[in-house]
């Protein structure tokens, strides 16, 4: 996998196994366009942030979830290749009516910047968007192969970083207006995928304390970062 398509969604809290029975329909459309994995997030510990947080990036309403989701794809030429497909594919019309507002989804396309560890079925998921300056790019992928390593030792399975390549710009909502991103800086789009939620709990907790990171200079804006625990209900 080198290339992922990040997705942001708000949907109805109510509308959670439509949703889940909207996305297995799909899903076989994206595995024939050349996609290796779907996975859908449901929002189960998404903290509220004092400058920005996930729930402004999708401007969800008190009656929502928020959805961190993903595709993955071998390379590039393939995603491109199957966005091609699916505007020229007649089947795109007959998909049933999205169960939430297509006009608040955030997505773009992501290149692989780093990763750790051949993941799974997890059982958790953290996923993380932030700012970060473009001419950092690298000082950013130094600092996640010694927090991806760090959050292994802690029990992580895989931790995937990716660095923003096709940034879309939406009409209401999208990844530039989410993070608060300056001229000068890129998104990132990440996550971590644990065994269960009681081993994501446990392990925040050996990494507050590790040093590796506390005293590890961060080429970002922290208080920009949007962060947040979800469910998988899809992944295949």
């Amino acid at each position: 996998m080198t290339y992922v398509d990040g997705f942001l969604v708000a949907v109805p809290t109510a509308n959670k196994d439509v949703y889940r029975e909207h996305a297995e329909g799909a899903l076989p459309m994206f595995k024939g366009y050349g996609a290796t994995r779907m996975v859908e997030g449901w929002g189960d510990d998404v903290p509220r942030g004092e400058v920005n947080d996930l729930y402004g990036a999708v401007q969800a309403k008190d009656d929502e979830t928020v959805l961190f989701s993903w595709i993955e794809y071998p390379d590039k030429a393939t995603r491109d290749a199957a966005y091609q497909q699916m505007e020229a594919d007649p089947a795109m019309k007959d998909m049933p009516e999205m169960p939430f507002d297509g006009k608040r989804m955030v997505y773009s396309g992501f290149e692989l910047l780093h990763e750790e560890g051949t993941g799974g079925k997890p059982g958790y998921i953290d996923g993380v968007v932030l700012p970060v300056p473009t001419a950092k790019k690298e000082a950013y992928r130094d600092f996640c192969k010694t927090a991806d390593a760090a959050m292994m030792e802690a029990g992580a399975t895989r931790v995937v970083d990716t660095w923003g390549d096709d940034l879309m710009v939406g009409k209401q909502t999208d990844f530039h207006r989410a993070a608060h991103r300056k001229d000068d800086e890129n998104v990132v789009f990440s996550w971590i995928e644990w065994p269960d939620k009681a081993t994501r709990d446990a392990g925040w907790e050996k990494l507050m304390k590790d040093e590796r990171l506390s005293s590890h200079d961060r080429p970002f804006d922290g208080k920009r970062m949007m962060f947040g625990g979800f469910q998988p209900i899809v992944d295949a």
